[in-house]
């Protein structure tokens, strides 16, 4: 697909945007899925044909379709919701290479604590009123001070995968 993607601000269509993890546990015999229901976000498409922008997820919202398990990973083992409501991810630039390849250098926040991230998500629809992006890229739990890991369970890194839907803003 090539595209031109229209310049100007987008705004995230949350009723249209998915953002979910996976994670290994068990000593890798059972994956747990859950998806953040609350996700915001806006953009801005530069005259350059370069993005920048924020995705921003309410780390109360995440479902993994146990009640337990949600209150646990609300804790302060992990996502430390009561001090840290919001998981962030800051674009820094996104730029469309190669076809349908959207290189994403960025920065992700959990729990207070920012770390760089880079990956390759696909444009798979754009026209003049909305776009729409699918990612996937992993991140190590410890780097983000999320390391319990009760009998050694939980080895690995966890999944993030995201489809984001953006519509265009009309100027102001």
């Amino acid at each position: 697909m090539t595209v031109a993607v229209e310049t100007g601000t987008w705004q995230l269509d949350s009723s249209a945007s998915t953002v979910a993890v996976r994670h290994k546990t068990f000593w890798g015999l059972m994956t747990v899925k859950g998806t953040f229901d609350a996700v915001t976000g806006h953009g801005e498409v530069r005259s350059d044909g370069s993005a920048v922008g924020t995705i921003t997820l309410d780390a109360t919202s995440l479902d993994t379709r146990s009640a337990k398990r949600d209150e646990h990973l609300r804790s302060a083992d992990f996502f430390d919701a009561a001090h840290h409501p919001e998981i962030t991810f800051s674009v820094r630039s996104a730029e469309l290479r190669d076809g349908d390849g959207v290189h994403i250098v960025g920065q992700l926040t959990v729990r207070g604590i920012s770390r760089p991230k880079t990956f390759t998500a696909r444009l798979v629809g754009a026209d003049t009123e909305s776009l729409t992006l699918d990612a996937e890229f992993t991140v190590d739990r410890d780097q983000f001070g999320m390391g319990w890991n009760q009998l050694g369970m939980m080895r690995g890194l966890t999944t993030v995968a995201g489809t984001l839907r953006f519509t265009r803003t009309a100027a102001a």
